[in-house]
Formats: structure tokens, C-alpha cells, sequence
């Protein structure tokens, strides 16, 4: 009964979702692309009856979620020779990014939204063989639905932190039916699986985390280090940047700007105010324009990536204004302050950057996060500090210090080998639930 009343919420929705999508693809013209497939209408061949033929479906509903489905999709397609991927996606940059992951026979559309039409629709299209739904997307139509046909649904490389498990008990007459009617749970830690289990979700395993298997791109993190070799000052980054933290850095600028040339010059000797190039690196690319006018409006030179060619131009900042260019970014960067988590956002993935090298200092909010921040704490890779104030003294007190920064480095590459397979684990966990 309750489910019911939800669906006709959504059902009632759908011309507010028409209207939002319309919005966003003025800023990203990803949102406009094929809208009629998050209703489930679709112009792709229907897959021909028979195991041979159906899809194993994986759904990445973001960015971060579309590169941890990566390592997964490759494991999987050793599991599965000739495997069918049905990859499925909630955002542009997700969908962008899933793109690079298809293969002939392979099939890419946009999640359908969950009501109970839209959800049978899909279903009865792409007949998937199993479903996996890559870290937190549970929809509770899709997961009844799913039940109904007989199709194992399952979450993967699933994390649930504090509070989002407080959110979903406030809705438990929704959630709990959701989470309990998954097929399997495989979580990235002991305590998302504990949490996990709090909401009534069968946990079968903690598998560890994707993010520690993917490798960055050889050529993007040559690059980068080519790059920072030209440049006589260090390279402070802001990764993955969110509404309101540029502006906390910004302020931070300013006050270090106002001090005198002598207490400059003293902050220098106490290893403080070393002077670095900042590179700035928004998570949302429809922000890209407005961060580079914050910064410019407050007198400071700009030189966008989109603009570079042989080289970065000179400029106050830099702004890593691409898609897909991260390992460039950490390649070019001495160390680089981790969005997110100065505001209480809960912060962003640390691990693509350890696995760059790249040692990160990050403000009090992890909680998105939580065991990959601890484990990279505890190994020397990152830095936790609690503010943006202490996050800037911190990491230009780590460039100061060759020796320290060198240590931290290694300390970063180390983390992700000491972490990785988790990846290949659930893929023969996938296969075990499949073949018995």
C-alpha cells in the first residue's frame, strides 16, 4: 500500500522531471539526449530470447560510480566470455564517462525512472540476466519488480554511511522492503555491511572497494608529470571542488595576499606561504564558467585547461575545465586538498588520487568515504585537518618539505596495492550466484 502511494508520487512527478532535465541540458546537453529512455521507450533491438543473448546489466548512476564499474566490467567479461553489457546511468558526466566501457553487442541507456511503467518496461525490453547496482542506487519498484521476474538484483562495492542509513530508517516503510529485496549485498567495508544490515539487507560478503583496482591512465599521468616538470613553483590542486569550498579557498588567498612583504617573507622561512601555482579542479563541469568567474572577479588571472595546448599558460589559477582528465590533473599536482569535505558533503574520492601519487589533505567531512579516508590516514597518504585554513598551512608545509612530500607519495601508490581485488572478488561472486 505504501509502495503504491509512492509510485503515484512519481507517476505525478514525471512532467517536474521533464522540466528539470529540459534545465539541465542548457548547461549540459547530455540531459537531453534520448529523455524518452528514462520513461522506457527505447529505439535499441530487443534482445533476443535465450541465455546466450541476455544482458548483464550494470548500473553506474554517476561519474565516480561509472569509473568504479569499470574494473568491474572488465572482470566481469573474463567471467563471462561474450558477455552483453547493459550499462545504465542517472547523469550526463555517468553516461559520458560509461561510454568508454562499451563493446560491440553492448547497449547504454539512461536508468528508467522508477515507476512501475517505466521499470516494466525496461525489464520486459532487455530481459537482463542479473542486475547490479554499482554502490548506493536502490530504487524500491525496480527492486520489487525485479523480484517479481524472477531476476537477481543485486548492490555492489555498496557502502552506506551514518547518515545515510538515519535517512533511510526515517523511511523504513519504504527502504527496508528495498534494501530486503535484494538478491545479494557485497560492501566495501565491515561497517557499511553492519549498516547495511541494520535497513534488513542480505550481506554476503565485504569485498573491499573498487577504486582500489582501477589503474589511471598511463598516458593523461605521463603527461601531467611531464608538465609539472616546466614549472618552477609546486603544484597545489583542489580536487573535485563543490559549491561554496572555492570561495572558502578564495578567502584563504585573500588574507595570505593582505599580509605584509615582511611577515610574507617570515611565513616562508616557518614553511607556511611557500609560493605554489593552484590548480583548481570543479566536481560539476556545468560550475566550470562560474568558478572561473569567482576567481577572476576577485583579481585574480585565470588559464583554463580547454585553452592549453603544448603547455599550461601562466595564471594566478588554472582550471581543469575537462571530463575524463583526472590522472593528467593529479600527475601535474605536488598535492591536492580534497573537495567536498571542507563543506559538509561528505567529500569525494581520495583513492584515484593515491593511485596517482598524489598525497591528499582533506578537511572534517569524509563521511561518503569514511574507510577509504581511514585507511589512507592510517598509511601517511592523506592528511586529515579541520579547516580550509589548516588544509592550505598543511599541504605547503608538505611541499616544504621534499623529504616528507617523497614519503608521501610512496605512502599513496602503496595504499592502492595493498587494496586491490575486490574488483575480481565480486565478479566470481557474481558468477557463483548465477551458475550455483
Amino acid at each position: 500500500m505504501m509502495r503504491r502511494a509512492y509510485s503515484l508520487v512519481l507517476w505525478f512527478a514525471q512532467p517536474l522531471l521533464r522540466a528539470k532535465l529540459r534545465r539541465r541540458a542548457q548547461a549540459e546537453p547530455g540531459y537531453g539526449v534520448a529523455v524518452e529512455e528514462r520513461f522506457g521507450v527505447y529505439t535499441q533491438p530487443r534482445t533476443v530470447a535465450g541465455e546466450a543473448n541476455q544482458f548483464i546489466w550494470v548500473h553506474a548512476v554517476s561519474l565516480g560510480e561509472a569509473r568504479a564499474a569499470a574494473v568491474l566490467v572488465t572482470q566481469l567479461r573474463r567471467e563471462f566470455p561474450g558477455l552483453r553489457l547493459l550499462l545504465t546511468h542517472g547523469t550526463a558526466t555517468g553516461r559520458a564517462q560509461g561510454a568508454s566501457l562499451l563493446q560491440p553487442g553492448d547497449v547504454q541507456v539512461w536508468q528508467p525512472w522508477d515507476t512501475p511503467g517505466a521499470v516494466a518496461r525496461f525489464l520486459a525490453h532487455f530481459q537482463p540476466r542479473v542486475g547490479l547496482l554499482v554502490e548506493t542506487e536502490v530504487w524500491p519498484n525496480m527492486v520489487a519488480a525485479c523480484a517479481q521476474r524472477g531476476i537477481p538484483l543485486c548492490l555492489v562495492n555498496a557502502r552506506m554511511s551514518e547518515k545515510s542509513m538515519l535517512q533511510a530508517q526515517r523511511l523504513a516503510w519504504l527502504s527496508r522492503p528495498a534494501y530486503a529485496g535484494l538478491r545479494a549485498v557485497w560492501a566495501q567495508s565491515d561497517e557499511d555491511a553492519t549498516r547495511l544490515r541494520q535497513l534488513g539487507a542480505t550481506v554476503q560478503g565485504v569485498m573491499g572497494n573498487f577504486k582500489f583496482d582501477a589503474t589511471p591512465d598511463a598516458v593523461q599521468l605521463a603527461k601531467g608529470r611531464a608538465w609539472r616538470a616546466l614549472q618552477d613553483k609546486p603544484v597545489l590542486m583542489f580536487a573535485s571542488s563543490r559549491e561554496g569550498e572555492e570561495q572558502m579557498l578564495l578567502q584563504i588567498l585573500k588574507e595570505k595576499q593582505a599580509v605584509s612583504p615582511a611577515e610574507r617573507a617570515q611565513a616562508a622561512i616557518e614553511s607556511i606561504a611557500t609560493p605554489v601555482q593552484w590548480l583548481v579542479v570543479p566536481r560539476h563541469p556545468q560550475r566550470f564558467d562560474e568558478v572561473a568567474s569567482l576567481f577572476t572577479q576577485a583579481g585574480l588571472t585565470v588559464s583554463r585547461r580547454s585553452h592549453w595546448t603544448e603547455r599550461p599558460q601562466a595564471a594566478d589559477v588554472w582550471l581543469g575545465d575537462s571530463l575524463g582528465e583526472m590522472a593528467l590533473y593529479f600527475g601535474l599536482a605536488d598535492v591536492t586538498l580534497l573537495g567536498g569535505s571542507f563543506a559538509p558533503l561528505g567529500g569525494q574520492n581520495l583513492i584515484e588520487a593515491a593511485a596517482c601519487g598524489c598525497p591528499v589533505v582533506m578537511g572534517p567531512h569524509t563521511f561518503n568515504f569514511a574507510q577509504a579516508a581511514e585507511l589512507a590516514t592510517a598509511a601517511g597518504a592523506a592528511f586529515e585537518v579541520e579547516d580550509m585554513a589548516a588544509a592550505v598551512n598543511k599541504a605547503q608545509q608538505l611541499i616544504a618539505v621534499p623529504q616528507a612530500l617523497a614519503v608521501a607519495r610512496q605512502s599513496a601508490l602503496a595504499l592502492n596495492q595493498t587494496h586491490q581485488g575486490a574488483a575480481e572478488r565480486t565478479a566470481r561472486a557474481v558468477k557463483t550466484l548465477l551458475l550455483g
